[in-house]
C-alpha cells in the first residue's frame, strides 16, 4: 500500500469521526421528532371536532347539580347599588290547562284544615319574570335588573309539576323550557327567588343545615346556612321593590338569631337550579365575633324559624376540609341544588380560585 493510500484512508477516518460527532446526535433528534409529530398526525385523523356547552352546571366529580351560575365567580363582590330589582304590574297568571292543579292544592289545604291539620299557608310571593345583566362601560363591573311579578304559594306549587301530563300528553317542562336557552321561561314557571347564605363564623367554621322533614319542598336534604324566599308581604313596604341584601339580613335573624351588627354581607353570585326554575341570590356572611359555640348557644336560646332545620353541623371553613365534605359518601348526592356551589364561591371569595380549584384537583384525584 502506497503512502498515499495510507494517507486517504486516514483523513477518511477522521472525516468519518467528525461527521458523527457533528451530526449524529441532530439527525436523531430531528429523526426523534419527525416520528412524534407522525404519530401525532396519525392519531388526530381519528379525531372529530368536539363541542360543549357554554351554559353548563355547576359539577364537582360525582357532584353533579343543576345549579346554573349566572353571573359572579366569587371572586368579586356584586355592590348592592348595582342590583336594580323592579316589580311589574299584573300577577302571574297560569295556563288555562294548568290552573287546575292550584285549584287541587287549595282544595288539600281545605281538608288539612277540616282535618284539624296544618293547612298550606298561600303567602304572597315573587315570580321572575327577567334577569338581565350588563356591564359598567369604566370598570366592566356587573349592573343585575331583576324583574318580578306578584303571585303566590299556591300557584308556585302548582308551578313545581313540570313533568306532570297535560291534557295534549305534553309536559310544561316540555312544551314551555328550552334545554338549549336555560335562561329563558315564561314567568309562571318561575315563581321562586331566594338568598342562599353561606355563614362562617368567628373560629372559621361553614354553618351547614339540613332542611326539616316538615318543609313541603326538598325535605331532609342538606342545604345552605340561611335560605330565606322572597315575600311580598314582609319584603315590600307598599309598592317598594324589595332589597335583597334587607332579606339576608332577614334571614340571618329568623334562622340563626344573628343581627346585622354582628356580621359582614357580600353578594357573590345569581345562580339559577334549572330543573325547578328556583333563582337565588347567593350570599357569604362572616361572624365577627360570634364562633361556632356562641352560635349553638345562641341559636338554643331561641329561633324564629327553628322548624325549618332538622340539623345544624359546622365544618372546618379550608378547601380541603369543605370539599371532602361536599363529596362525603352520606352527602354526595342528598345536596339542596343550589348549595354546592354557593359553598364553592364562598372558598374562592375567601381562598382565591387558583387555590381552590386546584385543592378540588387533589381531592377528586385521591377518591
Amino acid at each position: 500500500m502506497s503512502g498515499i493510500d495510507v494517507t486517504n484512508g486516514v483523513v477518511g477516518a477522521f472525516i468519518g469521526m467528525l461527521f458523527a460527532v457533528l451530526f449524529q446526535q441532530p439527525l436523531q433528534n430531528l429523526w426523534y421528532r419527525l416520528r412524534r409529530r407522525s404519530a401525532s398526525a396519525l392519531r388526530s385523523l381519528g379525531r372529530r371536532e368536539e363541542s360543549g356547552p357554554v351554559w353548563s352546571t355547576f359539577s364537582l366529580g360525582p357532584l353533579q347539580t343543576s345549579a346554573l351560575i349566572v353571573e359572579g365567580d366569587g371572586d368579586k363582590p356584586i355592590a348592592p347599588e348595582s342590583v336594580h330589582v323592579h316589580v311589574l304590574d299584573g300577577e302571574v297568571e297560569l295556563p288555562s290547562d294548568m290552573a287546575g292543579w292550584r285549584a287541587e292544592i287549595a282544595e288539600e289545604s281545605e281538608r288539612l284544615r277540616a282535618e284539624g291539620r296544618t293547612p298550606l299557608w298561600n303567602g304572597p310571593r315573587y315570580a321572575v319574570d327577567s334577569v338581565d345583566i350588563t356591564r359598567t362601560a369604566l370598570d366592566e363591573s356587573p349592573e343585575v335588573h331583576l324583574r318580578l311579578r306578584p303571585t303566590d304559594y299556591y300557584t308556585f306549587l302548582a308551578a313545581q309539576q313540570l313533568d306532570r301530563r297535560l291534557p295534549d300528553g305534553t309536559t310544561p317542562r316540555s312544551r314551555y323550557l328550552d334545554p338549549e336557552r336555560p335562561l329563558q321561561a315564561p314567568d309562571f314557571l318561575q315563581c321562586s327567588f331566594a338568598v342562599n347564605i353561606a355563614v362562617v363564623t368567628a373560629d372559621d367554621m361553614l354553618v351547614v343545615s339540613q332542611r326539616s322533614d316538615r318543609v313541603r319542598m326538598a325535605p331532609g336534604v342538606w342545604n345552605s346556612s340561611v335560605n330565606e324566599g322572597l315575600s311580598r308581604h314582609i319584603d315590600s313596604s307598599g309598592r317598594s321593590a324589595p332589597d335583597l341584601h334587607a332579606v339576608a339580613r332577614r334571614g340571618m335573624r329568623e334562622e340563626l338569631a344573628v343581627e346585622p351588627h354582628e356580621y359582614t354581607l357580600e353578594l357573590l353570585a345569581f345562580v339559577l337550579d334549572i330543573d325547578k326554575r328556583h333563582w337565588s341570590g347567593h350570599f357569604h356572611a362572616r361572624l365577627k365575633e360570634l364562633k361556632s359555640p356562641d352560635l349553638q348557644a345562641r341559636m338554643s336560646r331561641g329561633v324564629a324559624d327553628r322548624w325549618e332545620h332538622e340539623t345544624i353541623e359546622y365544618v372546618p371553613f379550608r378547601p380541603a376540609a369543605v370539599v371532602r365534605y361536599l363529596l362525603r359518601e352520606d352527602r354526595v348526592h342528598r345536596w339542596a341544588p343550589l348549595a354546592p356551589a354557593l359553598f364553592h364561591l364562598s372558598l374562592v371569595h375567601a381562598f382565591s380560585r387558583p387555590l381552590v380549584e386546584r385543592v378540588e384537583a387533589q381531592v377528586l384525584r385521591r377518591l
